[in-house]
């Protein structure tokens, strides 16, 4: 059963993924956070980057649609997501490969890093709303925690350590708890 710091996670993304408000992670949700990330950019409909965001955030629907819809409604909710948390554990492969999809999005210009100004992106397109803005966050308290090595920029191996610590982990002074940004805890001392 999952924690009440999985829990706390896991609705807050849940929250910022939900679109429409409904309660339900549906496609429609999944396509709405490709298109923040599109405006985000600035990128040109039909080119090569929109495809390949678009890619991934439905991929990343498929995956979760799998997984999560015990009674296959074709939505899920946050109990639902909370199922697989308690499994994720179990199934690394399947963290670690979102994550390194999820790190191919985020990485905006193709250098194999996520720079501060990337992260933040991440972050404010994530908090936006679904009519392609996105919401000013605070990173900058955030940044320096999952920056492992101190070198400026998160490596895909620190990025899916965070993602995994997120899913899956239960400890809140793992820097992976704060990869999608913050909420309601004190940030661990560093």
């Amino acid at each position: 059963m999952a924690s009440e710091l999985q829990r706390r996670k896991i609705t807050t993304v849940f929250g910022a993924m939900d679109a429409d408000g409904d309660g339900f992670l549906t496609e429609a949700d999944f396509a709405a956070l490709a298109q923040r990330w599109v405006a985000a950019r600035g990128a040109h409909a039909g080119s090569p980057e929109v495809k390949r965001l678009s890619e991934i955030m439905l991929g990343w629907w498929t995956t979760l649609l799998a997984a999560s819809d015990v009674n296959r409604d074709g939505q899920v909710t946050v109990d639902e997501v909370l199922l697989v948390v308690d499994q994720l554990g179990d199934m690394p492969d399947a963290v670690t490969g979102t994550a390194a999809a999820m790190f191919e999005a985020i990485d905006e210009n193709g250098d194999g890093r996520i720079s501060q100004s990337e992260y933040r992106r991440l972050i404010e397109t994530w908090n936006g709303t679904g009519t392609g803005t996105a919401t000013a966050t605070a990173t900058d308290e955030i940044f320096p925690i999952l920056d492992l090595d101190g070198d400026g920029y998160l490596s895909a191996d620190e990025f899916a350590e965070h993602w995994t610590e997120f899913w899956a982990g239960n400890d809140p002074d793992a820097p992976g708890t704060w990869v999608f940004g913050r909420f309601d805890l004190p940030l661990p001392a560093r």
